[in-house]
């Protein structure tokens, strides 16, 4: 049986909007949910990086354009971003901590589970904690495969105990309440 749920595709493809989506219902049917997902930043039309946005409201940068930015600033990259992990881990181990801590059942949101992220140590071992958690049920987003495999990325696709949707062009606007569905089984 599935205890955790995780949504996968390319980017762009809509998984942040249907995290987003799927917890206005899920918090509408009175579940308890903690977590963050991840917003585009942009300016003047252009992408310029990441936010980190937790469902409490805070927000933090997860990345920007590492042009313009001290070289001594940019130890983690990803393509054109320098990857602002103090800030990532300020904001997403918290959440994580508090989720596996508590007594009742709850639904963490993680959206992503990607490159940018998955260079916190602290974060890959906050995010195993949480799967193996009794009372943490896990909705998340992973990057589809492309290129080298990434091990946490594997790690939760080979678990026997979650659920993997894969949202495509043709199914993102009717697949939310299969995936609804999926995680109040797994919450049951």
């Amino acid at each position: 049986m599935s205890k955790h749920v995780f949504l996968t595709g390319p980017p762009g493809i809509g998984k942040t909007t249907l995290i987003q989506k799927t917890v206005v219902v899920l918090k509408s049917h009175g579940y308890c949910i903690h977590g963050f997902y991840t917003e585009e930043v942009r300016a003047g039309g252009r992408r310029v990086g990441f936010d980190v946005v937790t469902l409490s409201g805070k927000r933090g940068s997860l990345s920007r354009i590492s042009a313009g930015i001290p070289k001594e600033k940019c130890k983690y990259m990803v393509g054109q971003y320098a990857v602002d992990l103090i800030s990532f881990e300020q904001l997403a181990l918290p959440v994580l901590t508090d989720v596996a801590k508590e007594k009742q059942k709850s639904i963490c949101i993680i959206d992503e589970i990607g490159k940018m992220e998955l260079f916190s140590q602290s974060f890959i071992h906050a995010v195993r904690k949480t799967l193996d958690c009794d009372t943490a049920f896990i909705f998340g987003t992973i990057p589809a495969t492309k290129g080298k495999p990434l091990l946490l990325v594997e790690e939760i696709k080979n678990r026997a105990d979650v659920r993997i949707f894969n949202i495509t062009r043709e199914n993102r606007g009717v697949i939310m309440q299969e995936i609804v569905t999926a995680i109040q089984e797994c919450c049951k």
